[in-house]
This record gives structure tokens, sequence and C-alpha cells, in this order.
């Protein structure tokens, strides 16, 4: 099964960490971040979920809950966070899902053959509160993510979703935005009270609507 953006994220039940869950469940009303790891006990993966839990207050702010996922049981994940704690001085309380039969990973592509056949790929979903996927991103196993990104892409979709606005090249939260081109310069300016600035008549800036 291969899910594209703007494809619905499956549900399903698991073990994790903090016992059986439910993901529709767990998720409720809030945006969601699912993201899958090679192995436990490995030293990328370990810094990864150490910067998500001192993250937490960030993604408290955009309404987000975060879910990770190994294909090894539960058991090995709790011993697994005791490490992540001890080494990246945290206190990680987010679940990480136990997948030792694969299905939720096959499920959500997680697994790449060529990559490994039998270990997660480095991807994360970024899912709103429809239960929508609104991001994909791949790391090789080797590559640990850069959350600074990932916490910028939520702020895009949040905003975007709330005003109609797009964001440019590097766009951090409080740039200016941009235009769309479906919207004419002269509409712009009655939306957009702070202003319009025009490069081309489908490059239109204008200050973030929420700053």
């Amino acid at each position: 099964m291969s899910i594209k953006l703007g494809d619905i994220a499956p549900n399903f039940q698991a073990d994790s960490s903090l016992g059986e869950l439910d993901f529709y469940n767990f998720l409720g009303d809030s945006w969601g971040i699912l993201f899958s790891h090679p192995a436990d006990y490995t030293p990328v993966c370990t810094t990864e979920l150490g910067m998500t839990s001192k993250l937490k207050s960030e993604f408290d702010k955009r309404n987000t809950k975060v879910i990770a996922l190994s294909v090894d049981d539960a058991e090995d994940h709790r011993g697994w966070i005791k490490d992540i704690n001890e080494t990246q001085n945290c206190a990680v309380d987010f679940p990480i899902i136990a997948d030792k039969d694969k299905k939720v990973s096959e499920m959500y592509d997680f697994i790449h053959p060529n990559a490994s056949a039998t270990a997660t790929v480095r991807s994360l979903l970024i899912i709103d509160p429809e239960k929508k996927v609104r991001l994909i991103i791949t790391y090789p196993a080797s590559t640990g993510r850069n959350f600074n990104e990932i916490l910028r892409v939520l702020d895009s979709l949040q905003l975007t979703d709330n005003y109609k606005v797009a964001t440019p090249v590097n766009w951090n939260d409080g740039d200016d935005v941009i235009v769309p081109p479906a919207i004419s310069t002269e509409d712009a300016r009655g939306i957009f009270p702070k202003g319009v600035t025009e490069l081309k008549p489908y490059l239109r800036y204008t200050p973030q609507p929420n700053k």
C-alpha cells in the first residue's frame, strides 16, 4: 500500500510502550505526527526521540500529538526509553508503537526493501484533524531528521489552512507570505489589509495575517 498526500491515514490498533492503543482515538481532534525508526537501541533514533521529547511544548502549542514506531516489541521500547531519557536528558512520554509483525509498517509503506528488507526507513507523516496526510518525508536510516523543518512545515500547514496564503522558500513563522495566483491583486488588497507588494502579477507578498 502506498500512501500519498491527501489520502486518509488508515486507523490501526497496536501495542505500544504505553500499552494498547487505537490510533484515531489517540489523535482525537489533534494534528498528528507519526514517524518510524529502523530499530530500538540505535544511535540516530535515540537522538531523534530525545529531541521529540524536548519539543513537547512546541507540539502542544500547535495542537499536535506525536507517536513513534519501531519493529521491536513494547518491552524493548520501554527499556530503550530509559536509555533515551538518560543520554538525552529528557522524559519520553509519548507512545512508541510495537510493530513486530510489521503490520503498521506495511500499511504505511515504511518498509523499503531496496534499503532494508527488515527495518523501517526513517519516514514521517503529518496528519491533520480530518485524518488527511499532509506531509510525507522519508530519510535514509543513516540521516537524522531536522525537527526545525518539521515544525516549520506544521506552522505553514496550519497557517495556510486558516488564511488564503502560501509560504515561500525558507519561510519561517513571522515572515511575509505569498498571495496565491487564484486571487487577483485587487481582491488581495481587500483580503489582506496589511498591504500587498506585487513583484509580478503572479508573485505578490503580504505580511503574515496572524502576526
